[in-house]
């Protein structure tokens, strides 16, 4: 008998952990779009929340394009050292 759902490849693993960290990304950029002039508390509490989803989702990400091959090093520039 065949799967009917075959396993995810590393690179299915990334696409969905980039479209979770976008959707995060998107959450931050609603919320700003409803922030008020002068934030309270909550509001305070929410970003911080919401960039805390937006940093596990990054990080999500990140581990599944190095699964898949896409190591990077780094973006930082070269400082001379």
């Amino acid at each position: 008998m065949t799967d009917l759902y075959p396993p995810a490849d590393d690179r299915e693993l990334l696409r969905q952990a980039a479209a979770a960290h976008t959707a995060a990304t998107r959450a931050v950029e609603a919320f700003l779009r409803r922030l008020p002039t002068v934030p309270d508390p909550a509001d305070v509490t929410e970003y911080a929340n919401l960039l805390t989803r937006e940093d596990q989702t990054r990080g999500d990400r990140d581990a599944a394009a190095d699964a898949a091959g896409l190591t990077i090093g780094s973006l930082e520039p070269d400082q001379g050292q």
